[in-house]
């Protein structure tokens, strides 16, 4: 389930993004995406491609990986996040839910660190 009003589109310094046409509320569950779960084997293997950086940890350890399908892969970092992540291992799903007011045309953005507000550095220079 993506919301209708969630689309791509270019990203300042940042490649794509996903953004929103239509203002949104806080607590909105804004994306369900499935996932394609990998054992912490495969994991090894895509860490050494171009998938490194669009993989999620998973699993209660975190030793897993999954592929997100939908949009999930496509939400850009932000130490300053307005959406957040959930994993539901059981269903292998991944949920983007809104933790603040999103307007109209603002890019949407998930803190890559599971926690909106976690500043923790990531494997890359970020903002």
């Amino acid at each position: 389930m993506i919301l209708p009003f969630l689309t791509i589109g270019p990203s300042d310094n940042r490649g794509r993004g996903v953004f929103t046409t239509e203002d949104i509320a806080v607590d909105t569950i804004i994306e369900i995406s499935p996932v394609l779960v990998l054992s912490p084997e495969e994991r090894v293997k895509v860490e050494q491609t171009l998938l490194f950086d669009y993989i999620f940890e998973w699993g209660d350890e975190m030793k897993g990986a999954c592929v997100a399908l939908g949009y999930v892969s496509v939400y850009n970092h932000s130490y300053a996040a307005n959406c957040i992540y959930e994993m539901d291992f059981e269903h292998e799903l991944i949920q983007i839910k809104t933790v603040k007011p999103v307007k109209a045309g603002e890019e949407l953005f998930i803190n890559y660190n599971a926690d909106p507000d976690d500043t923790k550095p990531i494997w890359f220079e970020a903002t």
